[in-house]
């Protein structure tokens, strides 16, 4: 596993629970808007953290931990994923995976080996824009709707997410959980300024976005 970033003690990346979050390194997207865009270039393993650091972490904290999210980057690049995950599991603890959705395959894998507890998954954007936002040309679009696929019928917790970023407007939200055919399960988020980026927010976004959650589209807000 090549860690990027670990957070000892979160409260608001596992819905409900205390939760550590291990950060992989290395992105196979490149959206503008990225927070961790540290993580994106897999060949940078400056934190120097090792997989046994965090388990013997998580060992001294056990009772106190209820759970880890593995998240990104993108953690199904990373060849000894299920192994690390295992090894979660096997000291009784939740996990839950942040994924882009990009390797169904992977994640078809660790669901049948039980190694998941919570399923999140990124909709970039609608599927005539996803190359845009994700900066990403020759992306196969097919992927990500078997991901999709995979997780609505898998039984297990799980939201999908979108984040609200500039290149996306009002219009496009409805359009993604038409493409997506998302009736639930689905977060709408502020997308926050980088060092790199400054982001303003559209008032006029929002507000329609709020007109059309209390009709008759089912998503809810995080981060306005």
């Amino acid at each position: 596993m090549n860690i990027g970033g670990f957070v000892k003690t979160s409260f608001v990346d596992y819905p409900g629970k205390i939760a550590s979050v291990v950060f992989t390194q290395g992105c196979n997207l490149r959206c503008g808007y990225c927070h961790n865009f540290r993580l994106i270039d897999e060949n940078d393993g400056s934190t120097g953290i090792l997989p046994e650091e965090i388990f013997e972490f998580l060992a001294k904290r056990k009772g106190m931990i209820d759970a880890v999210v593995v998240t990104g980057g993108e953690p199904t690049l990373q060849k000894d994923l299920n192994v690390f995950i295992k090894e979660l599991k096997a000291m009784s603890l939740l996990v839950k995976l942040d994924t882009n959705g990009t390797n169904p395959d992977s994640l078809r894998a660790l669901m049948e080996d039980k190694l998941l507890d919570f399923i999140a998954m990124d909709l970039k954007a609608p599927l005539r824009k996803y190359e845009q936002v994700t900066g990403t040309s020759c992306l196969e679009l097919a992927s990500v709707l078997e991901s999709v696929e995979i997780i609505k019928s898998c039984g297990l917790a799980y939201e999908f997410r979108t984040t609200l970023c500039p290149e996306l407007e009002a219009e496009d939200i409805p359009k993604i959980m038409l493409d997506f055919e998302i009736a639930s399960n689905y977060v709408v988020q502020s997308c926050r300024s980088t060092e790199l980026k400054k982001v303003s927010s559209n008032k006029q976004d929002l507000k329609r976005l709020t007109q059309w959650s209390k009709k008759n589209l089912s998503f809810s807000f995080r981060g306005f």
